[in-house]
């Protein structure tokens, strides 16, 4: 298709009536929006944005507006560690094992013969797989991957039973990396690429960009991976989309709407879901972004974030060189540079 024709085309698909919109997928490669201004957004004050980028570490930034690019810079090829943006990737191939009927929510640690180095009393294991995915789980066992801030926070052992009390921790996520790969017998690596990165045509994922780590603290590892921002973008719509893909479903959209839906509040990051992050009324998620409407987003230690925007039709993906020691973004730094976003819609 010559240039103009694939403008007008992008174009003419982007100012539809919403309901006569087909969903936008990205090909093997990512498609551009012809002009920010012609759909809505302003190019003068997405500029503005990539100054403020420019003041702070972000290393890449990915904006992807109705299926398309609306707007890109920095590293977006490169695969940096994604942090605790694993665990939203753990929750998706959840869904799809739930839905098939391979791990059941409501199987508690004893059923699935779970345990540590410091055995688990009989109260803890009475914590299942659903206090786990909402972090939950009342086990307050070391893990591994935590940063200092975490292994503070963490409560005492025996301070609180399954279920009741919501704290970040490792334990929690790293014990469902464990019953997943007892259970398929495959790594989360091997089953996410199967499972999600193929059927999105991920340009960049390798299983090599998988990490195991391993150590003293606990039986159960950690799984970080190493992504590059446009595949994470494509990650980020698959969950825009509902699960979807193309016709297909990848995540189950009621797994979809389960998990990003809050089962604790969370204060000021608004709340808690299935390993993501969410504000389901809109308002303050970052510290320094107001949404007028339903957002949640996938979050790494630095300054990793994938961000959806139902509302907006909207994915905007944020990156930090963190194999730098001491560089990062603040979650106010991300909030700002959000707002601006946000403040370039017309």
């Amino acid at each position: 298709m010559a240039p103009f024709a694939l403008a007008a085309t992008l174009l003419a698909v982007l100012v539809m009536p919403a309901f006569a919109q087909a969903p936008v997928y990205p090909d093997k490669s990512w498609s551009r929006v012809p002009s920010a201004d012609q759909i809505g957004w302003s190019a003068d004050k997405l500029k503005q944005a990539r100054e403020y980028a420019a003041t702070i570490n972000t290393a890449a930034v990915m904006i992807v507006a109705g299926g398309l690019v609306l707007d890109e810079w920095g590293d977006t090829t490169t695969r940096f560690n994604v942090h605790s943006i694993r665990k939203s990737y753990l929750s998706a191939l959840y869904g799809i094992h739930v839905r098939e009927g391979r791990i059941q929510l409501s199987k508690t640690l004893t059923d699935l013969a779970i345990d540590d180095h410091s055995p688990l009393t009989a109260a803890e294991k009475r914590a299942t797989v659903g206090d786990l995915l909402k972090a939950r789980s009342g086990v307050y066992h070391p893990a591994l991957y935590e940063t200092p801030g975490m292994s503070m926070a963490r409560p005492a052992r025996g301070s609180y039973p399954p279920g009741v009390y919501w704290y970040y921790n490792n334990w929690d996520f790293n014990v469902l990396g464990t019953i997943l790969e007892q259970t398929i017998k495959a790594t989360v690596f091997e089953n996410f690429k199967a499972r999600i990165a193929d059927p999105l045509q991920m340009e960049d994922f390798r299983l090599e960009d998988g990490i195991r780590v391993s150590g003293p603290e606990s039986i159960h590892p950690a799984y970080p991976f190493r992504m590059t921002a446009r595949d994470m973008a494509r990650f980020g719509l698959l969950y825009l989309r509902g699960g979807q893909w193309r016709g297909r479903t990848i995540v189950p959209r009621e797994w979809v709407e389960e998990s990003t839906r809050s089962f604790s509040d969370i204060g000021q990051a608004g709340g808690y879901g299935y390993l993501w992050w969410v504000a389901p009324n809109g308002g303050p998620h970052f510290t320094s972004a107001d949404f007028k409407g339903r957002v949640f987003s996938a979050q790494g230690f630095g300054g990793h974030y994938i961000v959806v925007v139902p509302y907006l039709d909207l994915v905007v993906v944020h990156r930090v060189n963190t194999d730098i020691q001491g560089r990062f973004v603040t979650t106010s730094q991300f909030g700002h540079l959000m707002q601006l976003i946000l403040d370039a819609r017309k």
